[in-house]
């Protein structure tokens, strides 16, 4: 039976009341995550009032070994 590993990588948004990312701080993780076997298998936004996103959760998974 395969067996994985998750695990959570969070980005902070930027600006006065968030919502704000950098693409290519994004884009640079998910290359980094990516070339170490990790697969983006969900992304989930926490909100502040009125609906801007105070940080951004990035969900990976790869199979373990052995």
């Amino acid at each position: 039976m395969k067996k994985f590993e998750y695990k959570t990588h969070v980005i902070d948004t930027k600006g006065f009341s968030g919502g704000k990312v950098e693409v290519d701080e994004i884009d640079s993780i998910l290359n980094v995550m990516g070339q170490q076997g990790w697969e983006l298998v969900r992304t989930e936004t926490t909100s502040l009032t009125q609906g801007a996103t105070r940080c951004i959760l990035f969900v990976f998974k790869r199979e373990m070994e052995g």
